[in-house]
């Protein structure tokens, strides 16, 4: 039997809050490209309105967006209201909608033409000294990634990126490459026009609450850190596993898989949070030092058996949620034969003093049952049972489980016994939730990444040397899967299921099993 138990928080008291002093960004201009995109019209936008309406950002602010389609402003402002409405549900009003779109401006532009680029800066120049933003400048790439060398490169030619007084900083999303080389090419290009110290590599998953309490549960709370080796964990499992399919991303996705999408950015990051030591001091250099070191101790896949650590998959027709959905290669826009996995489940190994045995099994999919991201530490079975007439395996082992989504939660099993006369057993849950948490203000990832790219904080990004890293590591797979030395013959799971069943032989083999979908 599974009993909840809701640890629901009060309305916080003074006394119980512990809180860093609240910073308000200084004075800057936001500049983004791709501003007629699908991301700065569902998440950058909706994101800064909500982080206006609750005072976060700096009076002197203005947003400049860009793309190739003709607009003027009001058309502009007009376009992204929609987006803030569904975006921020409740929490729309005509008088401060009016007060933040004035600070909304528009800029059409080509991004391979040098002209354009020097059309913007004395665009900027004038909004600058009309807004007072003392020259702080963050550049925000929405665009897909071919165009990332193309607009740092123009950006820089352009004399934009000069720091004239203020800072200048630049925002790129995943994925940032598609391979080692790749990555390393595009350091380089981007390093012409910017330091390190200005470039941030977004990786919103970071910016989740659950994902930035990962630090503070561990090293906050004494009664964890002690118990969070080798000695204790059995294993970890990560999961992102999803119920949509490639949706209008087939462009993208096609040339992606799910190595490239997930695996490379997302899941090893939540890797790193979890197996890496305590950092001397909270803050951005110490804490992206500490998940290198996790970075560089994660051993290299066996390529000569790989089949053992790794296990990818394509969904198939099925259904979900009662619908019937297509299957991958039917989806609009995918090559009707294609090898492009969007499933993958794997074994990963830390090789250093903490983790030394310890399997952290790692799966992400599209076409899933249902939504999910998960952290869950599984530690290990009691040594000795002292009950008798018990079999050793029917009892359960402790989960500690740091839900991401759809609900940003923890929760901690542990047996307990039933009222009564007999020793009967059960398992209980403790479970603690966010939407429990006294009306804290709560910001979703992108309000998150983006408040703290204006204050220049690293903590929540991605440094070049993570991003190398990473892809050393998964480079020789991709290649293999490119050349076609991974034989799987796709596909091989129907939609609505969880994954392959060779997907269970990866935990199988050590008596392991996946947490259910």
């Amino acid at each position: 039997m599974d009993v909840r138990t809701k640890i629901r928080l009060e309305k916080p008291t003074e006394e119980g809050e512990v809180c860093p002093v609240e910073q308000i960004p200084d004075p800057c201009a936001l500049i983004i490209f791709g501003a007629s995109g699908d991301l700065t019209h569902r998440k950058l936008i909706p994101s800064l309105y909500y982080l206006h309406k609750n005072h976060l950002l700096p009076d002197h602010f203005i947003i400049i967006g860009t793309a190739r389609t003709g607009m003027s402003h009001d058309e502009f402002r007009e376009s992204l209201k929609s987006g803030v409405r569904e975006g921020r549900p409740g929490l729309f009003d005509d008088g401060s909608w009016k007060v933040f779109s004035n600070k909304i401006f528009y800029h059409p532009m080509e991004y391979k033409d040098l002209n354009s680029f020097q059309s913007l800066a004395s665009v900027l120049s004038g909004l600058e000294q009309e807004h007072k933003t003392l020259k702080n400048r963050i550049f925000y790439l929405a665009v897909p990634p071919f165009l990332y060398a193309e607009i740092s490169r123009n950006i820089g030619e352009s004399v934009l990126s000069v720091q004239e007084g203020g800072y200048t900083r630049i925002i790129i999303e995943k994925p940032f490459g598609r391979d080692l080389q790749s990555a390393m090419e595009l350091n380089k290009h981007v390093h012409r026009y910017f330091k390190e110290d200005q470039i941030f590599r977004i990786d919103h998953y970071l910016g989740k609450e659950t994902v930035q309490n990962i630090l503070i549960f561990r090293f906050m709370n004494a009664i964890f850190e002690p118990v969070w080796d080798r000695r204790y964990i059995d294993h970890v499992q990560i999961t992102a596993a999803e119920t949509l399919g490639v949706e209008n991303r087939a462009g993208y996705y096609e040339t992606a898989g799910v190595i490239r999408d997930m695996f490379q950015n997302h899941m090893l990051q939540l890797l790193a949070l979890t197996a890496m030591e305590p950092p001397s001091r909270f803050n951005a250099v110490d804490v992206q030092e500490e998940k290198i070191k996790v970075l560089r101790s994660l051993r290299p896949f066996p390529m000569d058996r790989l089949e053992q650590s790794l296990v990818l998959g394509q969904y198939g027709p099925g259904e979900i949620n009662g619908e019937k959905v297509p299957a991958y290669r039917e989806e609009p826009g995918v090559d009707p034969e294609s090898h492009t996995p969007t499933f993958a489940a794997a074994t990963f190994f830390v090789d250093n003093w903490r983790w030394q045995g310890v399997p952290f099994y790692i799966r992400s999919g599209k076409r899933m049952p249902r939504k999910v991201s998960e952290i869950a530490i599984q530690f290990k079975r009691i040594p000795h049972l002292m009950l008798k007439a018990v079999e050793d395996k029917s009892i359960a082992p402790n989960v500690l489980i740091l839900s991401i989504q759809p609900e940003e939660k923890i929760m901690l099993s542990f047996q307990t016994k039933m009222p009564g006369f007999k020793s009967c057993l059960r398992q209980v849950v403790m479970d603690f939730s966010y939407r429990f948490d006294g009306g804290a203000l709560a910001l979703d990832s992108y309000e998150r990444v983006l408040l703290d790219g204006m204050l220049g904080d690293h903590m929540l990004f991605v440094r070049e040397e993570g991003v190398d890293l990473t892809w050393a590591l998964l480079t020789p797979v991709l290649d293999a899967m490119e050349q076609g030395r991974i034989k799987t013959s796709f596909p091989n799971y129907p939609s609505g299921t969880p994954g392959p069943a060779e997907a269970d032989d990866l935990l199988e083999r050590d008596d392991d099993k996946w947490r259910k979908l």
